[in-house]
Protein backbone atom coordinates (compact mmCIF):
# COMPACT_ATOMS: atom_id res chain seq x y z
CA UNK A 1 0.00 0.00 0.00
CA UNK A 2 2.64 1.89 -0.64
CA UNK A 3 1.39 3.58 -3.75
CA UNK A 4 -1.61 5.63 -4.32
CA UNK A 5 -2.69 3.41 -7.70
CA UNK A 6 -2.23 0.53 -5.36
CA UNK A 7 -4.31 2.24 -2.88
CA UNK A 8 -7.21 2.93 -4.95
CA UNK A 9 -7.17 -0.74 -6.82
CA UNK A 10 -7.55 -2.63 -3.27
CA UNK A 11 -9.26 0.51 -1.76
CA UNK A 12 -7.00 -0.21 1.53
CA UNK A 13 -4.76 2.20 3.26
CA UNK A 14 -2.30 2.19 6.01
CA UNK A 15 -2.91 3.30 9.75
CA UNK A 16 0.06 2.90 12.19
CA UNK A 17 1.12 3.76 15.54
CA UNK A 18 -1.07 3.03 19.11
CA UNK A 19 -3.78 6.22 18.63
CA UNK A 20 -4.81 4.82 14.82
CA UNK A 21 -5.06 1.76 15.26
CA UNK A 22 -7.36 2.25 18.58
CA UNK A 23 -9.28 4.66 16.52
CA UNK A 24 -9.83 1.96 13.38
CA UNK A 25 -11.09 -0.24 16.19
CA UNK A 26 -13.39 2.18 17.83
CA UNK A 27 -15.02 2.31 14.40
CA UNK A 28 -15.29 -1.11 14.03
CA UNK A 29 -12.83 -1.02 10.64
CA UNK A 30 -12.28 -4.03 8.39
CA UNK A 31 -8.80 -4.55 9.43
CA UNK A 32 -6.89 -7.08 6.54
CA UNK A 33 -3.66 -7.71 8.41
CA UNK A 34 -1.38 -6.23 11.45
CA UNK A 35 1.65 -6.57 12.33
CA UNK A 36 3.06 -5.88 15.79
CA UNK A 37 6.09 -6.02 18.02
CA UNK A 38 4.55 -7.08 21.33
CA UNK A 39 7.77 -5.80 23.25
CA UNK A 40 7.56 -2.18 22.12
CA UNK A 41 3.60 -2.21 23.03
CA UNK A 42 3.80 -3.74 25.80
CA UNK A 43 6.25 -0.74 27.22
CA UNK A 44 3.20 1.29 27.73
CA UNK A 45 -0.17 0.95 29.35
CA UNK A 46 -2.02 2.01 26.72
CA UNK A 47 -0.15 -0.34 24.26
CA UNK A 48 -0.85 -2.89 26.75
CA UNK A 49 -4.27 -2.40 26.64
CA UNK A 50 -4.44 -2.65 22.69
CA UNK A 51 -1.83 -5.51 22.22
CA UNK A 52 -4.73 -7.21 23.92
CA UNK A 53 -6.96 -6.24 21.23
CA UNK A 54 -4.72 -6.70 18.53
CA UNK A 55 -4.19 -10.32 19.33
CA UNK A 56 -7.73 -11.26 19.02
CA UNK A 57 -7.83 -10.29 15.40
CA UNK A 58 -7.46 -12.78 12.70
CA UNK A 59 -4.70 -11.98 10.31
CA UNK A 60 -2.24 -10.70 13.02
CA UNK A 61 1.37 -11.12 13.40
CA UNK A 62 3.87 -10.59 16.13
CA UNK A 63 7.53 -9.41 14.21
CA UNK A 64 10.59 -7.84 15.53
CA UNK A 65 10.75 -4.08 15.89
CA UNK A 66 13.09 -4.10 13.10
CA UNK A 67 10.38 -5.95 10.64
CA UNK A 68 7.89 -3.09 12.05
CA UNK A 69 10.58 0.02 11.56
CA UNK A 70 11.03 -1.26 7.73
CA UNK A 71 7.23 -1.11 7.05
CA UNK A 72 6.72 2.49 8.92
CA UNK A 73 6.21 5.61 7.40
CA UNK A 74 7.42 7.16 10.54
CA UNK A 75 10.68 7.86 12.15
CA UNK A 76 10.07 6.46 15.50
CA UNK A 77 7.26 3.00 15.20
CA UNK A 78 5.01 2.39 18.00
CA UNK A 79 5.12 -1.04 17.42
CA UNK A 80 2.24 -1.97 15.05
CA UNK A 81 1.27 -1.59 11.30
CA UNK A 82 -2.23 -2.17 9.92
CA UNK A 83 -3.68 -2.59 6.64
CA UNK A 84 -7.92 -1.31 6.53
CA UNK A 85 -10.21 -1.28 3.95
CA UNK A 86 -11.61 2.19 2.90
CA UNK A 87 -14.34 3.12 5.06
CA UNK A 88 -17.72 3.35 3.48
CA UNK A 89 -19.84 6.21 4.46
CA UNK A 90 -22.64 7.65 3.44
CA UNK A 91 -22.37 11.89 3.70
CA UNK A 92 -24.69 13.00 6.44
CA UNK A 93 -28.12 15.51 5.33
CA UNK A 94 -27.09 18.16 7.46
CA UNK A 95 -24.03 20.28 8.05
CA UNK A 96 -21.51 22.40 5.86
CA UNK A 97 -19.59 20.75 3.05
CA UNK A 98 -16.15 20.76 1.95
CA UNK A 99 -14.78 21.11 -1.38
CA UNK A 100 -11.18 20.98 -1.49
CA UNK A 101 -9.98 22.62 -4.61
CA UNK A 102 -6.40 20.71 -5.15
CA UNK A 103 -5.05 20.79 -2.04
CA UNK A 104 -1.72 19.76 -2.37
CA UNK A 105 -0.01 19.22 0.89
CA UNK A 106 -0.49 16.52 2.96
CA UNK A 107 -0.44 17.95 6.24
CA UNK A 108 -3.26 20.69 5.31
CA UNK A 109 -5.23 18.31 3.76
CA UNK A 110 -5.43 16.15 6.82
CA UNK A 111 -5.61 18.70 9.15
CA UNK A 112 -8.87 20.02 7.12
CA UNK A 113 -10.36 16.20 7.55
CA UNK A 114 -9.83 16.51 11.02
CA UNK A 115 -11.27 20.18 11.55
CA UNK A 116 -14.09 18.94 9.39
CA UNK A 117 -14.94 15.89 11.74
CA UNK A 118 -14.52 18.22 14.74
CA UNK A 119 -17.16 20.43 13.32
CA UNK A 120 -19.55 18.21 12.28
CA UNK A 121 -18.46 18.39 7.97
CA UNK A 122 -21.45 16.10 6.44
CA UNK A 123 -19.01 15.46 3.35
CA UNK A 124 -15.43 16.20 2.00
CA UNK A 125 -15.21 16.21 -1.65
CA UNK A 126 -12.13 16.35 -2.80
CA UNK A 127 -11.45 17.55 -6.34
CA UNK A 128 -8.47 15.85 -9.05
CA UNK A 129 -4.92 17.24 -7.98
CA UNK A 130 -5.71 17.35 -4.18
CA UNK A 131 -3.03 15.18 -2.02
CA UNK A 132 -3.87 11.71 -1.52
CA UNK A 133 -6.41 11.61 1.29
CA UNK A 134 -5.24 7.91 2.41
CA UNK A 135 -1.28 8.66 1.91
CA UNK A 136 0.28 7.84 5.31
CA UNK A 137 0.74 11.72 6.20
CA UNK A 138 -2.78 12.72 5.32
CA UNK A 139 -3.96 9.54 7.35
CA UNK A 140 -1.46 10.65 10.40
CA UNK A 141 -2.38 14.12 9.95
CA UNK A 142 -5.91 13.46 10.41
CA UNK A 143 -6.09 11.90 13.62
CA UNK A 144 -8.79 9.34 13.12
CA UNK A 145 -11.41 11.53 11.05
CA UNK A 146 -10.88 8.72 7.90
CA UNK A 147 -13.09 6.65 10.23
CA UNK A 148 -15.98 8.65 10.79
CA UNK A 149 -16.08 11.32 7.97
CA UNK A 150 -18.17 10.49 4.32
CA UNK A 151 -15.18 11.71 1.70
CA UNK A 152 -14.90 11.46 -2.18
CA UNK A 153 -11.79 11.90 -3.69
CA UNK A 154 -10.67 12.08 -7.72
CA UNK A 155 -14.06 14.26 -8.71
CA UNK A 156 -13.97 16.93 -11.84
CA UNK A 157 -15.40 20.06 -11.82
CA UNK A 158 -18.35 18.45 -14.05
CA UNK A 159 -19.35 16.10 -11.24
CA UNK A 160 -18.88 17.66 -8.30
CA UNK A 161 -22.46 20.00 -8.45
CA UNK A 162 -24.25 16.58 -8.42
CA UNK A 163 -22.34 15.88 -5.22
CA UNK A 164 -23.24 18.49 -3.53
CA UNK A 165 -26.41 17.57 -1.20
CA UNK A 166 -29.06 20.46 -1.24
CA UNK A 167 -26.83 23.27 -1.15
CA UNK A 168 -28.67 26.66 -1.29
CA UNK A 169 -24.73 28.99 -0.96
CA UNK A 170 -21.78 27.69 -2.37
CA UNK A 171 -18.98 29.39 -0.86
CA UNK A 172 -15.54 29.99 -2.20
CA UNK A 173 -12.32 31.40 -0.25
CA UNK A 174 -11.01 33.93 -1.73
CA UNK A 175 -8.10 35.89 -0.05
CA UNK A 176 -9.62 39.32 -1.59
CA UNK A 177 -12.82 38.88 -1.27
CA UNK A 178 -15.17 42.02 0.26
CA UNK A 179 -17.92 39.61 2.09
CA UNK A 180 -15.88 38.41 5.65
CA UNK A 181 -16.90 34.81 6.33
CA UNK A 182 -19.14 35.52 9.74
CA UNK A 183 -21.41 37.32 6.90
CA UNK A 184 -22.23 34.15 5.75
CA UNK A 185 -25.59 32.99 6.64
CA UNK A 186 -23.92 28.70 8.05
CA UNK A 187 -27.08 27.88 9.51
CA UNK A 188 -28.67 26.90 5.34
CA UNK A 189 -27.65 24.56 3.28
CA UNK A 190 -24.10 25.40 2.36
CA UNK A 191 -20.55 24.18 1.13
CA UNK A 192 -17.39 25.60 1.36
CA UNK A 193 -14.45 25.44 -1.48
CA UNK A 194 -11.04 25.72 -0.01
CA UNK A 195 -8.48 25.98 -2.58
CA UNK A 196 -4.95 25.38 -3.78
CA UNK A 197 -1.74 26.91 -1.30
CA UNK A 198 -0.34 28.85 -4.50
CA UNK A 199 -3.34 29.50 -6.68
CA UNK A 200 -6.51 29.30 -4.19
CA UNK A 201 -9.66 28.20 -5.55
CA UNK A 202 -9.50 27.69 -9.40
CA UNK A 203 -11.99 28.94 -12.05
CA UNK A 204 -13.87 26.32 -12.42
CA UNK A 205 -14.79 26.32 -8.68
CA UNK A 206 -14.69 30.05 -8.55
CA UNK A 207 -17.77 29.14 -11.20
CA UNK A 208 -19.68 27.32 -9.13
CA UNK A 209 -19.55 29.05 -6.62
CA UNK A 210 -22.50 31.40 -5.67
CA UNK A 211 -20.88 33.86 -3.22
CA UNK A 212 -17.09 34.70 -2.65
CA UNK A 213 -15.97 35.28 1.27
CA UNK A 214 -12.69 36.46 3.29
CA UNK A 215 -11.04 35.91 6.71
CA UNK A 216 -10.71 39.94 8.17
CA UNK A 217 -7.09 40.76 9.02
CA UNK A 218 -4.86 43.27 10.49
CA UNK A 219 -1.29 44.10 9.00
CA UNK A 220 0.22 43.07 5.79
CA UNK A 221 -0.54 39.35 5.70
CA UNK A 222 -1.87 38.51 2.72
CA UNK A 223 -3.20 35.21 3.32
CA UNK A 224 -3.73 32.27 5.79
CA UNK A 225 -2.55 28.59 5.52
CA UNK A 226 -5.05 26.39 3.74
CA UNK A 227 -5.89 24.71 6.48
CA UNK A 228 -5.94 27.61 9.48
CA UNK A 229 -8.19 29.37 6.84
CA UNK A 230 -10.58 26.44 6.55
CA UNK A 231 -10.62 25.65 10.31
CA UNK A 232 -11.64 29.36 10.73
CA UNK A 233 -14.47 29.52 8.47
CA UNK A 234 -15.79 25.79 9.57
CA UNK A 235 -15.62 26.60 13.37
CA UNK A 236 -17.57 29.81 12.78
CA UNK A 237 -20.05 28.12 10.62
CA UNK A 238 -20.03 25.57 13.55
CA UNK A 239 -21.02 28.67 16.04
CA UNK A 240 -23.71 29.95 14.28
CA UNK A 241 -25.24 26.22 13.72
CA UNK A 242 -25.05 26.30 17.49
CA UNK A 243 -25.62 29.56 18.89
CA UNK A 244 -26.98 31.71 15.76
CA UNK A 245 -25.71 34.05 13.44
CA UNK A 246 -24.71 37.35 15.91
Amino acid sequence: MTSRKDRRHERLFVVEGVRLVEEALKSSADFVVAVYNQEQLAATERGSGLLEQVQQLPNTFAAPAEVIASISDTVTPQGIVAVVAWPELEPQRRGVQLVLDAVQDPGNVGTLLRTAEATGVSQVICISGTADVYSPKVVRAAMGAHFRLAIVQDVDWDTAPTLLIEADNVYAAVAEASMPHYAADWRQPSALIIGNEANGVGERGLAIATKEISIPMVGPVESLNAAVAGSVILFEALRQRKLGRS
